[in-house]
């Protein structure tokens, strides 16, 4: 009986123990974070897209931020997501090609993040083979020529043998125990936060300023169909966003090394499609195209104006292939190009919430 007595009194011990430092981890309450939504956004747009699996909160976004500037995340701690993806480039890479742990090129230019919260169809990466900000996150870390690792489980034992990490993870999502799945929501959850909507274009929308001639007119270029003919592709006024976010051949290749959105589908008649990148900050995301094959804005107008290449999945929006291109003239370059610019929006390059402390 006393035995009986000592087991159970023991087990009665461990069991309020073990339930003190569950109630202990879990206690902490983490404060709902609220997205500065521009005016515009509100006004043109649905509300973004939240999941209700990953709301977003203060401590997960600051988590998100600090993950995705920590080179903690590669193989050998020298890379992290910002090496591809600079805050002064609107979050691109300035080279054509980024260069991961093993100092090798990769094959696509490294798209921009901002506005990805009104990414509607959930589609990221050029092709679009990511379904889902979160599963966007995973890739990388996991890529041999990106971040390096043979799987998550290092990097996961790196996080929670960290001093503050698992802390912060509690503080987070209510669990010490770090997880690839934790890891993606955090990232996601930061870069839903990189809004950008502050362009000369948004305040002229806003009534707060004027364009000059040369951007009015470089406008009416854009929306012209029998001269730039842009917008279909990449929006107008009434999409602030200036992308339909879906997948296009935009006439780059006769044939194609890369089959893009192809690859993904499956069907042939989706080779050599790409997603429509915003037209925002084109001021700071240089070089363009899937591929970087463009160094300048001069040499994407040049291309719509002169250098489309006919295939059999080309875009019917691409209505003067035969001859090239839409022929523009020198002045309507110009102009286009203007116009082009002040959609460009420096403040979100020194927003503090989006630059590491």
């Amino acid at each position: 009986m006393k035995h009986w007595l000592t087991y159970s009194l023991f087990f009665i011990i461990l069991f309020n123990c073990s339930s003190e430092e569950n109630s202990e981890e879990n206690a902490y309450v983490p404060i709902p974070f609220q997205l500065e939504i521009p005016p515009l956004f509100e006004e043109k747009l649905i509300d973004p897209i939240i999941p209700v699996t990953n709301k977003l909160t203060v401590e997960g976004v600051a988590l998100g931020k600090r993950l995705f500037f920590d080179n903690i995340l590669s193989v050998n701690n020298t890379k992290a997501c910002a090496s591809c993806h600079s805050p002064q480039h609107a979050f691109a890479d300035p080279s054509q090609f980024s260069v991961g742990v093993t100092n090798i090129e990769g094959t696509r230019n490294s798209m921009p993040l901002f506005n990805l919260a009104w990414n509607f169809d959930d589609r990221y990466f050029w092709d679009g083979h990511a379904l889902g900000l979160e599963n966007q996150a995973l890739e990388p870390v996991v890529d041999a020529n990106e971040l390096g690792n043979d799987s998550w489980q290092p990097i996961e034992a790196k996080l929670n043998n960290h001093p503050e990490y698992p802390q912060l993870f509690n503080q987070a999502f209510g669990s010490s125990v770090i997880t690839k799945t934790l890891v993606s929501k955090a990232i996601a959850q930061f870069e839903r936060t990189l809004i950008s909507g502050n362009s000369k274009f948004d305040k002229f929308s806003n009534g707060e300023v004027t364009l000059t001639p040369q951007e009015q007119n470089g406008l009416d270029v854009f929306m012209d169909e029998t001269r730039g003919d842009c917008f279909h592709c990449h929006g107008n006024p009434n999409n602030p966003l200036w992308t339909d976010n879906k997948f296009h051949n935009n006439g780059l290749d006769a044939t194609f090394s890369d089959l893009g959105f192809g690859l993904v589908t499956g069907n042939p008649n989706d080779n050599g499609k790409f997603k429509s990148p915003s037209l925002r900050n084109l001021a700071y995301t240089a070089p363009y195209m899937h591929d970087g094959r463009f160094a300048t804005l001069d040499q994407v107008i040049e291309h719509y104006s002169t250098g489309l290449q006919a295939s059999s999945t080309i875009d019917p929006l691409m209505k003067k292939v035969a001859q090239g291109g839409v022929n523009l003239t020198t002045q309507d370059k110009a102009d286009l190009k203007a116009f082009l610019l002040s959609l460009s929006d420096p403040s979100f390059l020194n927003n503090p919430a989006f630059i590491p402390e």
